[in-house]
């Protein structure tokens, strides 16, 4: 409402000078209408991963229909006439406004709120896997508390079933449980599954499934459904032609307004970078590319003249899995770090993607040695051009395991879409600001 009134004011009274009509007060209310009908208040509830980023598509919807139901009220809303300039204001005003204002929300909701207290009930080899996820995600504001062993559910002659899911009420009430996530076994049937789910709603608490398909679809399906019966249409593992094409002129013109706008910064770079350690500014790197194919990234040299030659020596301190990460490697150089921890020695690779042998999104370009390692089904992560960010940045490079980011990355090329690439770029921006590099 507030976002709503702000927008109104911001495009009509003051851009127009135009007056409100007492008509405006109306506005208020029906807008949060719209939003309860459109799911906006609903949606937190259902869900552990609760992020403004998600819903800036419906947000943007909003803005645009009530845009648009403004300028067709000329005169009911505002004592004049309504100008093409000034709904445009109240578009982009709302839109920001609401995003804005909701993102705060959720931030202070999170500082005043505990962590969601969540108990597995069902594969206990699951368990560790989630605690790490719901630790690695920083918007699920959640912590696994517990694990209730595997369902059983039989079915008793005259069509009623039996549950031998234990009685869970005092573990509710003792652990305070107010959500509980569901591990799925292989073979659990549909009918099963509802029942189940009906037992622990019995109980008030929320309930979230985990079925062991979603580490391999992710969100790469389409709901179908057939007259009561529910099918996942699994989308195709590639990106068509056309999507190439959209994908490559977004990686152009992102690439090329960053080098503007950061030129003044990357030369006052190259310039520390020269007086901190002789050596060149660049360091140049083969990476596996595109179908494995070998490129020269560039990155801004971090690390002393000769670094690669003393690996070797240095491997027994290796802290990562499948990578070679050292958080306090000997070879950097103070400037090296700093640009390490935000992130900034990648941006030289914006001209890799000018070239075209890099993207702006996309899986992590690993060296030849760690490519090698890369065997089977998890190849298929080179169907498209690596990137500067992706998913494996976001996360924390450091804390990831290299068969984990591999998964991760298959799941990029299958789930792939612009408005994934423009999240995965929104939330470089905090993980860069943290300064989670190294």
């Amino acid at each position: 409402m507030l976002a709503v009134a702000l927008a109104l004011v911001a495009g009509n009274a003051l851009l127009g000078m135009d007056q409100l009509t007492i008509a405006t007060l109306a506005v208020l209310p029906l807008f949060v209408l719209v939003c309860k009908a459109l799911g906006l208040y609903d949606r937190d509830r259902h869900l552990i991963h609760k992020t403004t980023l998600d819903e800036i598509p419906a947000l943007l919807g909003i803005s645009t229909l009530t845009a648009l139901l403004l300028f067709l009220s000329d005169g009911l809303l505002v004592s004049g006439h309504l100008g093409r300039g000034q709904v445009f204001a109240t578009w982009i005003a709302l839109f920001l406004l609401m995003t804005c204002f909701r993102g705060v929300s959720r931030w202070l909701a999170a500082l005043m709120v505990p962590p969601e207290r969540c108990l597995l009930v069902g594969d206990p080899t699951r368990a560790e896997e989630l605690a790490q996820k719901l630790a690695l995600t920083h918007s699920a504001r959640a912590e696994l508390i517990g694990v209730v062993p595997a369902i059983t559910v039989s079915s008793n002659g005259d069509g009623s079933r039996d549950s031998l899911l234990p009685d869970l009420a005092p573990v509710f009430a003792s652990q305070e449980v107010e959500r509980v996530i569901l591990s799925l076994r292989r073979g659990e049937g549909a009918d099963e599954l509802l029942y189940i789910i009906r037992e622990l709603k019995s109980h008030g608490v929320k309930v979230s499934v985990l079925p062991e398909e979603s580490r391999v679809a992710g969100s790469s399906v389409e709901v179908d459904q057939l007259y009561g019966m529910t099918l996942l249409g699994v989308k195709r593992f590639d990106i068509s032609r056309s999507s190439r094409v959209i994908k490559r002129g977004f990686d152009l013109i992102g690439a090329t307004l960053a080098l503007v706008v950061l030129a003044p910064f990357m030369a006052a770079v190259a310039i520390a970078i020269k007086r901190g350690s002789p050596g060149p500014v660049l360091f140049r790197q083969l990476r596996a590319g595109r179908d494995g194919i070998p490129f020269l990234m560039f990155k801004f040299r971090t690390m002393v003249e000769g670094a690669d030659e003393r690996k070797d020596e240095l491997r027994h301190l290796n802290e990562a899995d499948g990578v070679f990460k050292i958080a306090n490697d000997p070879r950097i150089t103070p400037a090296g770090r700093w640009l390490r921890r935000a992130y900034l020695d990648e941006l030289p690779q914006l001209f890799n993607v000018i070239r075209g042998e890099m993207s702006l999104v996309g899986p992590r370009p690993l060296p030849l040695d760690e490519d090698e390692q890369i065997h089977g089904w998890h190849r298929d992560r080179l169907h498209v051009r690596p990137g500067i960010t992706g998913h494996w940045q976001v996360l924390g490079s450091a804390r990831i395991p290299v068969n984990e980011m591999v998964k991760l990355d298959y799941l990029y090329v299958a789930n792939w879409s612009v408005w994934n690439d423009v999240k995965l770029l929104l939330r470089t921006v905090p993980t860069t600001l943290r300064r989670h590099g190294l």
